[in-house]
């Protein structure tokens, strides 16, 4: 399935995208609140929406939400492709490198962003986020998808200049607005193999990011069974996995993200994910 949160009168709205629309799944009857993240509750929504109970509107008419709002944990991980570490002059870590950021920093697909006076190295990173459907402690490799509830598009907006200053980076990552999650959450009975996945970030229509999760350091099966070692995950909490060549911060002369500036993340089967960026004024939303 793939299912979207979106703005309606009395609030958030879960819908479920299909047959070139979106289905209200509380106007069907079939859900209400936000999308369902457990697993046990998508499985149960899969098997009620054979066919459409009412009528669909159109996905880019909708105001989207991030495809989780409130999640108990953002757990990123850095330098996790094996060229991204290279552009980067950083040796390929031996153990995967985690940071967090908090939801004061999710946005939605279309949304506004604004980047703050605090910085003038603003910078983009296409990534693969990985929301949790089932607890998961001390799980093993082999195990670690059955805990996954699906998979959606993620942009690690960085403040590059906060973000270096000091040898712990999320000063330059817990901005507002600075974590776009979208546009849709697609579970896992949809993207069989998350290392298989084409990445791709554009700003203003330019393609500056192009890869594969093939080229990931860590699976997205290791991360998982990683991260549960140290703390239980919970469904709804979003794992975002790292970002491929091609960010800002590796060229020699970079040209950092201003006000106007469009970014979309696309990844295969997961949609397109798009940000308009905002000058200091502004907020995200």
């Amino acid at each position: 399935m793939k299912l979207v949160n979106f703005h309606a009168a009395d609030g958030i709205r879960a819908g479920l995208v299909r047959d070139g629309g979106v289905e209200d799944l509380a106007a069907s009857g079939l859900w209400t609140g936000t999308l369902p993240v457990a697993r046990a509750e998508i499985a149960a929504l899969s098997a009620r929406t054979t066919v459409a109970q009412s009528p669909l509107i159109a996905l880019d008419s909708l105001r989207l939400a991030p495809v989780v709002v409130s999640p108990e944990k953002i757990i990123c991980v850095g330098l996790n492709y094996r060229r991204h570490a290279v552009e980067a002059k950083m040796a390929i870590p031996t153990t995967p490198v985690i940071f967090g950021k908090f939801a004061n920093s999710l946005s939605a697909h279309g949304d506004r962003v604004a980047l703050p006076s605090v910085d003038d190295r603003y910078d983009y990173e296409a990534e693969l986020a990985v929301v949790i459907g089932t607890a998961a402690r001390d799980v093993s490799v082999a195990d670690a998808l059955t805990h996954v509830a699906g998979y959606c598009c993620a942009n690690d907006l960085s403040a590059r200049g906060a973000q270096l200053a000091t040898s712990q980076w999320m000063i330059g990552k817990m901005l507002d607005g600075f974590l776009p999650l979208g546009p849709m959450l697609v579970t896992t009975d949809e993207i069989p193999d998350p290392q298989a996945l084409q990445i791709k970030a554009t700003v203003n229509g330019m393609v500056m990011q192009d890869s594969s999760t093939s080229d990931m350091i860590f699976s997205v099966a290791e991360i998982i069974a990683f991260l549960s070692r140290h703390a239980t995950l919970k469904p709804g909490d979003v794992i975002v996995t790292g970002t491929p060549e091609g960010v800002q911060m590796g060229y020699a002369t970079p040209t950092w993200l201003k006000p106007g500036d469009a970014v979309t993340i696309e990844i295969s089967d997961l949609g397109r994910l798009t940000t308009v960026l905002t000058d200091g004024s502004a907020t995200a939303g």
